[in-house]
């Protein structure tokens, strides 16, 4: 039975097919390139720190602001408290584009994930091009050959791999990349619902010094708080931002500020 996650990617490919720029053009491009921050750096932790994420619509919820302005969003997610900022960058699921992020990255300090659908070395080339210091890979989304080259590009390009997963055997595979990041996400991308335990289960089986990121469902100061319990170093979190009326506010009232 297909899932959104599968029409996601199958969708990617095409996109990739059509895409007449080479991986040459694209190594042409990387001296212009703005020179790496520290993503894996700003989440020391404790306390758990914020991954603010810039969205404008998700294949579960919808549209979740307009009128959107991704420059806007991420200046009160520095303004407020947040480490990083992921700015969502796929098209047709999301809403969102390569423009978002390089826009982003010229308006604050603050590292920037990409978050997309990773299938293929140019979208990472493309995310260091457009001033990305972190780039998200989801397991269930990847081969094993393909993960690990792709985590290993990412890495020589100077940026950190955030190696997601949701099933709990694709751990021992991501394990298998030594990765210093791991992300858990809550949401099952089977039936799209979330259950915020699911970090906690498996944060008991990641071990240390890899620090780990809580993906999606995360709403108030108390799943923070079970969350940095938990030994969380991270959270990523983007809808409860994204439907706030005032971002700032729910920025602070979600880190307790």
């Amino acid at each position: 039975m297909s899932t959104i996650l599968d029409t996601i990617v199958a969708h990617k490919r095409t996109e990739l097919q059509r895409d007449e720029c080479s991986v040459g053009q694209l190594l042409a491009q990387l001296d212009d390139a703005p020179p790496p921050r520290g993503f894996l750096d700003a989440l020391q932790a404790p306390p758990i720190r914020l991954i603010a994420e810039v969205k404008q619509a998700s294949p579960s919820a919808g549209v979740m602001r307009t009128p959107f302005d991704p420059v806007a969003i991420a200046r009160s997610y520095e303004r407020a408290g947040a480490a990083c900022v992921s700015v969502l960058t796929d098209r047709k699921f999301f809403q969102g584009s390569l423009d978002d992020l390089a826009a982003v990255r010229r308006a604050v300090d603050l590292p920037l994930l990409r978050k997309d659908f990773i299938i293929d070395a140019r979208q990472v080339y493309d995310a260091r091009i457009a001033g990305a210091d972190a780039v998200l890979l989801i397991a269930e989304c990847l081969p094993d050959p393909q993960l690990a080259q792709l985590f290993d590009l990412v890495t020589r390009l100077g940026m950190t791999p955030l190696v997601e997963l949701y099933e709990p055997q694709q751990l021992d595979r991501v394990l298998e990349l030594d990765p210093p990041l791991v992300g858990i996400n809550n949401r099952n991308l089977k039936t799209f619902q979330v259950d915020i335990e699911h970090a906690v289960r498996m944060r008991r089986r990641i071990p240390d010094p890899i620090r780990v990121v809580a993906e999606s469902g995360i709403r108030s100061n108390h799943d923070v708080r079970q969350l940095q319990e938990a030994r969380i170093d991270a959270m990523l979190v983007g809808e409860h931002l994204m439907r706030a009326d005032s971002i700032e506010s729910a920025v602070r009232q979600l880190l307790g500020n």
